[in-house]
């Protein structure tokens, strides 16, 4: 198998994630604490919580797991879900079984880095760029216009990240249905489901073969769990990355799979909470990009938790992220980490994330940091 190119976003948050005193870049909500989730616990599932013998898991998940999970979709059942640690292993997995050499995947960009460099290892991939001249719009015709006999997959991540862009209700469901046409697989991440103005009907509720990827990370807040799963009603598709995965992670550690069937039991609760703390952050990030209009151009997210502003200072994005979080230990993304092989892509952009509690006191050091620089 080749080798993948290093992962530029963790290569950059091993140095930075965990040492930056002010983390302004994260992809996920709020954190809870694990005392927070137990208190949302029934009595039933706290009764799993202590009594919990800590054994292996089913490989597909625990099915009371999983059920919750197909709960959260409108068409899928309990046995067209199977669960993995985190979402990079779907992602994986799902590249590495369902493609061949032969085959051909289109895949949006900006994107998260193995959308793109796993299936480059595999077979030939087309970009198509999000336009962030029309707030990050997808171009259907332009993925049409790239469809090729051999196409097997379309690999999308609605809401975005990095951009927070969500296409149009019809735009989506004209993609998934162009997919179904041409025997296309449509792999779509939504990690990010729920969390935004903009909420689209989730791909495996809209097309038979699409394949719906999700996590308790991002929206939930819960990245400690590392509980994710993919959702297709094409059962034998599932089947193949279940046999797949008993070469990698096996099955899910069982604390997390009961953790997150609790939080699954309390998503509206949860869900309402993290939207809650982007609403309340966006006016404070509104007022600081204000402050600076020779400097930023910025849009909230459309969803999820996470944009793309414009750095306009002729330093250039890359200078200025890393001066900030060495000078003043407030971590941005720079427009590097998602740099693509496949299209351009802006070198003018950086990654704020508006999901996590109390961003002035970042906020305020940056804002004195350019003030001292202008």
């Amino acid at each position: 198998m080749p080798v993948l190119p290093d992962f530029r976003l963790e290569t950059y948050f091993s140095k930075w994630e965990f040492a930056a005193r002010y983390h302004l870049t994260a992809s996920d909500a709020e954190t809870l604490a694990l005392s927070e989730l137990l208190a949302m616990a029934s009595d039933e599932s706290r009764e799993r919580w202590d009594t919990l013998r800590l054994g292996y898991t089913e490989t597909w998940g625990m099915p009371a797991l999983r059920s919750a999970i197909a709960d959260t979709y409108s068409d899928v059942t309990p046995d067209q879900v199977l669960c993995f640690a985190g979402a990079e292993e779907g992602i994986y997995l799902a590249m590495q079984t369902l493609l061949e050499p032969t085959d051909h995947v289109i895949v949006i960009t900006p994107n998260y880095q193995a959308a793109e460099t796993i299936p480059l290892s595999i077979c030939d991939v087309t970009g198509v760029a999000l336009q962030p001249s029309d707030s990050w719009a997808l171009d259907l015709d332009a993925v049409v216009s790239a469809i090729r006999p051999n196409t097997r997959m379309i690999s999308v991540n609605f809401p975005n990240n990095p951009t927070g862009a969500v296409p149009s209700e019809f735009v989506w469901r004209r993609l998934a249905q162009i997919c179904d046409e041409r025997g296309i697989i449509l792999f779509s991440d939504e990690v990010y489901q729920g969390l935004g103005a903009i909420s689209l009907p989730q791909a495996a509720d809209i097309s038979a073969r699409a394949m719906s990827l999700n996590v308790m990370s991002k929206a939930y807040g819960l990245p400690g769990l590392r509980i994710g799963w993919i959702a297709c009603r094409d059962r034998s598709m599932l089947e193949r990355l279940e046999r797949a995965k008993h070469y990698t992670t096996i099955c899910n550690s069982a604390p997390s799979e009961i953790l997150a069937l609790i939080a699954l039991a309390a998503r509206d609760q949860i869900i309402a909470r993290n939207r809650s703390i982007i609403a309340t952050n966006i006016p404070l990030f509104d007022a600081f990009f204000a402050q600076f209009p020779e400097l930023f151009s910025w849009s909230p997210p459309q969803g999820g938790c996470v944009c793309f502003p414009q750095y306009l200072g002729a330093d250039g994005v890359e200078a200025m992220c890393t001066e900030l979080v060495e000078q003043e230990g407030v971590l941005l993304l720079p427009a590097s980490i998602y740099a693509s092989s496949l299209t351009e892509t802006p070198s003018d952009r950086f990654r704020v994330g508006l999901g996590r509690k109390s961003p002035e006191a970042a906020l305020d050091r940056w804002a004195t940091w350019l003030e001292k620089r202008s």
